[in-house]
């Protein structure tokens, strides 16, 4: 199988939520420990956790401060891929507000790219969305396009032929929590039926 790190993005300070999100909590977890584990389980290794708003500190995890996190995600994904370790032959780029995804997704992420795709892209009823996995190949080039509040999505627009879509409507869904309306949704959603219960091990 190939060696695949996972990359957090959880720099923002959550302005229409009020509080950073990645220290929000739901079902007893916050949503870094929650994605965190989400990546673990799905077989990334190691994680690098980003970090800006807020000072986040999990154990076994590479936290990278980004300084600029206030311009965008951009630069938080610039400063994720710098520091990820140069022996992995891809990575697993997620968002921490996006608590409905659970470790399966990851693993089809990684199964596709182990079967031939250089670029993964979880989609939705196939709408592509997040997480998505880039082989190592192609970090320098979505680091260099990720600009404003973008993320990998320049990189990803600009070069279509690379992309798999990897369909994950029937293990996940992309929920972002933004607002305090979302967290009550999502977090009656997670009560339900916790998504999450695979990792919560962790």
């Amino acid at each position: 199988m190939p060696r695949v790190a996972g990359l957090l993005l959880a720099a923002g300070q959550g302005s229409r939520l009020g509080r950073p999100k990645a220290l929000v909590e739901i079902g007893g977890l916050t949503l870094a420990d929650r994605a965190v584990a989400v990546l673990r389980d799905g077989g990334a290794d190691p994680i690098v956790m980003v970090t800006g708003a807020a000072p986040v500190s999990l154990p076994g995890v590479i936290t990278a401060h980004n300084p600029a996190w206030h311009t965008g995600m951009g630069s938080s994904l610039r400063a994720g891929l710098q520091t990820l370790p140069a022996d992995r032959d891809a990575v697993v780029i997620a968002l921490v507000d996006q608590p409905l995804i659970g470790p399966a997704v990851i693993r089809r992420l990684i199964a596709a790219f182990a079967a031939g795709a250089q670029v993964t892209v979880a989609c939705y009823e196939g709408a592509p969305r997040n997480p998505v996995l880039i082989g190592r190949a192609y970090w320098g080039a979505a680091a260099d396009a990720a600009r404003g509040d973008a993320g990998a999505r320049t990189f990803l627009r600009a070069h279509p032929d690379l992309v798999t879509g990897v369909e994950c409507g029937d293990i996940g869904r992309p929920d972002d929590l933004d607002t305090p309306e979302d967290l009550v949704r999502i977090t009656a959603l997670v009560d339900n039926a916790d998504p999450a219960a695979q990792q919560d091990r962790g």
